[in-house]
């Protein structure tokens, strides 16, 4: 039997909504929403956790007025035919209206090798069917066709947001009717607040996963999982199918509490799947749980099931890393 991976997490403290990507030159960059909202930060590593002591360069920052002034959240790193892509959502204001913030998707375009350096270029909003929340776009590539999946608000849906898909004419540009592929229907997606949310893609198996999270961004805040054939039309929502239980979830055993918003990646070698997420190490929170600083990145290798089904366990426990 193979020798699995062990991380210690947390790998870095006080980042959500983590993304990670191993690029080609075995480097895995690293960005996510900081606490403070206001900015955008890459860094790079060759191990996942060496990200914790990696240099966070500072790559955008928010503006003083306007839509991209407030609430910087969830920024994800892409390599999309020969340049760097970053996704983000920004509001106008950190006040609600109805409960819901008014962000907005943008992306960020970089054409040099390491995306460290260079000139990042703000290619403008990702504009969809209407003009409502919408944010933590996610990009995938399937035969040589772009993908964008998204959370929205649907005017005419109760809730916070649901997922959607959409093929792009460019990494900045969808084209086409945005089809919507779940909405918050089970008890476990509509605690606190009805949310689908922070969607990442895995192509394995002969099928597409898009993990998505759900519920309140306390401890109610879990996963759940999309599958669709990767031979089927994924602009087809009939072509997704949602599981009905959560698959990564807050455990009390463990110390993690409301474990979401994760993106994938492959160990050092290469040969394991790695889920990276944030989670607390405490259950109760004073204040909104969105200004609480304290959803940590966190890392763990996962296996799969007889099915080719990906099965996550349970978030391991708050470890102590012993240098040598």
């Amino acid at each position: 039997m193979e020798k699995q991976q062990d991380y210690v997490n947390p790998i870095i403290e006080q980042r959500a909504d983590p993304w990670v990507y191993k690029h080609t030159d075995d480097f895995y960059y690293f960005t996510a929403s900081v606490p403070e909202y206001d900015r955008i930060e890459v860094r790079r590593s060759k191990t996942i956790q060496g990200l914790a002591e990696a240099e966070a360069v500072v790559v955008w920052r928010k503006y003083e007025i306007g839509p991209l002034s407030a609430n910087i959240w969830a920024p994800e790193i892409h390599y999309i035919e020969g340049k760097w892509y970053i996704y983000f959502a920004a509001a106008r204001t950190t006040e609600t209206n109805d409960g819901l913030f008014d962000h907005r998707m943008f992306v960020l375009e970089n054409e040099s090798e390491n995306p460290l350096e260079g000139n990042w270029i703000e290619k403008g909003q990702i504009k969809t069917k209407w003009e409502s929340f919408a944010l933590d776009a996610t990009h995938f590539e399937h035969y040589g066709v772009h993908y964008l999946v998204w959370p929205q608000k649907d005017p005419d849906i109760v809730g916070n947001s649901n997922l959607y898909i959409a093929e792009m004419e460019n990494p900045w540009t969808i084209k086409g009717e945005p089809v919507m592929i779940t909405t918050p229907e089970y008890e476990w997606e509509k605690i606190g607040f009805l949310v689908n949310e922070g969607p990442a893609v895995l192509k394995r198996n002969g099928k597409i996963f898009i993990t998505f999270s759900a519920s309140a961004t306390d401890f109610n805040y879990c996963m759940g999982i999309l599958t669709a054939e990767d031979t089927s039309d994924l602009l087809d929502p009939k072509s997704w199918v949602k599981h009905p239980e959560p698959v990564f979830k807050t455990n009390e055993e463990t110390g993690q509490y409301g474990p979401g918003h994760n993106s994938f990646t492959v160990s050092e070698d290469g040969t394991q799947d790695v889920i990276v997420y944030h989670a607390r190490n405490y259950k109760e929170i004073e204040g909104d749980p969105l200004y609480d600083p304290n959803r940590h990145t966190r890392a763990q290798v996962f296996t799969w099931d007889d099915n080719g089904m990906p099965n996550f366990g349970v978030p391991v426990p708050d470890g102590k890393l012993v240098k040598n």
